[in-house]
């Protein structure tokens, strides 16, 4: 895990059982197609060996929130990894604002500058392993208006350093952008 750094995190809001939304980062996160557009994300047990509130959420409703976490929200992406009773809504726990995303039928996360609304694609238990890979098909996208600009040919383009994306390390450890740099690819 601390060799294939650095790692995006999906910041991941679904419905629970009794309505409360559970709120839960996870850090074997991808995209993976982008048609149909797809997203991947790698879901372990709780600690005794019970599927998390998100993997169970994900099979019994099919929606699931996939909001690109920045470094500003780092703290409440950490506190949002607590274990909790089933049920038990992080979002609520931690005081996070959350806005309707369009006819979706789940919030976004206010704060989140990047979020996905997405609905169960494939969903994939790892023989021999304790992770479980779920595909999540793209629906709806918000991007924060500060992050998107038009380029001289009028294509839309996201600032990487507007995004501040959190990465993953290991352990404790996280990291934000440094430099970047471009290369044209060759022909």
């Amino acid at each position: 895990m601390q060799t294939v750094i650095p790692r995006p995190i999906a910041w991941v809001l679904t419905e629970n059982e009794n309505g409360s939304h559970n709120l839960a980062p996870f850090s074997f996160f991808n995209v993976v197609s982008s048609r149909p557009p797809l997203l991947s994300i790698a879901i372990g047990p709780k600690a005794e060996g019970m599927p998390k509130d998100t993997l169970a959420n994900i099979e019994r409703d099919g929606r699931l929130v996939i909001h690109i976490a920045q470094r500003a929200l780092a703290e409440a992406v950490n506190e949002s990894a607590r274990v909790l009773e089933a049920g038990e809504s992080e979002v609520e726990r931690i005081g996070l604002a959350t806005r309707p995303f369009a006819d979706f039928g789940l919030p976004r996360v206010s704060d989140a500058h990047i979020a996905f609304a997405c609905e169960r694609f494939e969903v994939h238990r790892i023989v021999g392993g304790t992770q479980t890979l779920v595909l999540a098909r793209i629906q709806q996208l918000y991007v924060a208006d500060a992050l998107a600009e038009r380029d001289a040919k009028d294509r839309l383009r996201l600032d990487p350093k507007a995004i501040d994306p959190l990465c993953r390390l290991g352990g404790t450890e996280y990291a934000e952008l440094g430099k970047i740099f471009s290369l044209a690819r060759p022909r």
